[in-house]
Order: C-alpha cells, then structure tokens, then sequence
C-alpha cells in the first residue's frame, strides 16, 4: 500500500497546512486534521450545482474558499458563457497548489476565463459587489474550525451583510462537515428561505456533509 507523503506545508491561523498526496490522492490538513480530500467532492459539486443551476446568463457568481477547485469547477460547469464568477482565497499557497499540482482535479478551473481571482477575506468581496450568488466554502463551515475569523461569516450581522450583497432572488450557499440547527435559525432571521440538505461525500459513501442553499426573496 502507497503511503502518504507531505509535499508542501505553510503556517496558518489554524496550525501548519499542508498538502498530502497517495498515488493519485491529494488531501489538505490543516494542524494534523484533515480539511479536504480529492476523492471526497460530492457535497462541493452539489454545492456548485445548487447554486449556480438556473442563473441568468450573465450571473455574477461569488466562490469564497477555493480548496481543491471542486465547488469552483462545478459552478463553471452549471453557468453560461457570459458568466463571471469570482473566487476568494485567502492564502495565496492554495492558489499556488491548484495552479501547479492540483487543478486537473476539477478540469483547471482556475484557467477559465470566467474566473477572476481575489487573494483575502471573502467577507471583503461580499460587501465589494452585488452578486446573483455567493457560495461559502470555507473552513469546515459555520464552526469555523481553522481560523476564528471566519466565524464571522456565518453570524448574524455576517449574514445580513451577505443578505444585503445579494440581487433580488439570489443565493446563498455554504458546506459544512456537519448539521447546525441555530446556523438556520439565523439564515431565517437575516430574511432568507433556507433549506439544509444531506449530502453524500462520494457517490455511495456513508459519509455525509451538509449544504444550505438560502434565497433571498425575489423583488
């Protein structure tokens, strides 16, 4: 059996993050834990698709966390030519990664045309624009595992500010590792109609993750 080996690692705000590759596996962890996984990607795809299905033409699409590029490389395959999705990294070595070792993972999203790219806070980018979506895959979700900053995403003034980005109708979606029932109490009270869905990790795995998809009331 193939063992892992350790190709690259930075210091963040969480503990070391570092890149994993068995054979054509990749993983990201982050302080000894696991964060993702290139054969895990079935939520990230369902996020990609759920939010991004049915745009307008020339939707405005905003992708906080890059990852792996699977969220990212299923909004690009579920937007039209006239699209423009931009994506919010905040540590430039997970750019750097998906550009050199990573980005056939999820068909080169990052060379897309489409795609811009901004290095920071995602929370800057919501407040920067209006967007016919904004999709949240960041950190574990809602409980912030590696950086507390980004708790403040899923909070309430956090959400009444995502709110507040959205054209009439928009969308917003977020991936978490697990279920959080007050995260969709405040989604309720920041206006939006939300449901939160149970998602397979892989096709046919028992391992599940947790998608909402909120919209922001039409008109």
């Amino acid at each position: 059996m193939q063992r892992w080996e350790q190709l690259a690692a930075v210091p963040s705000p969480g503990g070391s993050l570092a890149l994993w590759r068995r054979g054509d596996e990749f993983r990201i962890r982050i302080g000894g834990l696991d964060l993702m996984g290139s054969r895990e990607h079935g939520s990230e795809d369902e996020l990609g698709r759920l939010g991004c299905a049915g745009l307008p033409p020339t939707a405005r699409v905003l992708v906080g966390g890059l990852g792996l590029g699977f969220t990212l490389g299923s909004a690009l395959a579920n937007l039209g030519p006239g699209a423009a999705v931009e994506v919010a990294e905040a540590n430039p070595v997970v750019l750097e990664w998906n550009r050199t070792l990573l980005g056939h993972l999820a068909g080169q999203p990052l060379a897309d045309p489409r795609v811009t790219v901004f290095v920071g806070d995602v929370a800057r980018r919501i407040r920067g624009a209006r967007w016919d979506a904004i999709l949240l895959d960041v950190d574990n979700g809602p409980e912030a595992l590696s950086s507390p900053d980004n708790a403040g995403l899923y909070d309430a003034t956090g959400l009444w500010t995502a709110a507040a980005a959205l054209r009439p109708g928009g969308r917003l979606g977020v991936w978490s590792v697990r279920d959080d029932a007050a995260f969709t109490r405040r989604l309720h009270a920041a206006g939006f109609a939300a449901t939160v869905s149970r998602v397979s990790a892989w096709p046919g795995s028992g391992r599940k993750h947790w998608l909402w998809m909120a919209s922001r009331p039409p008109g």
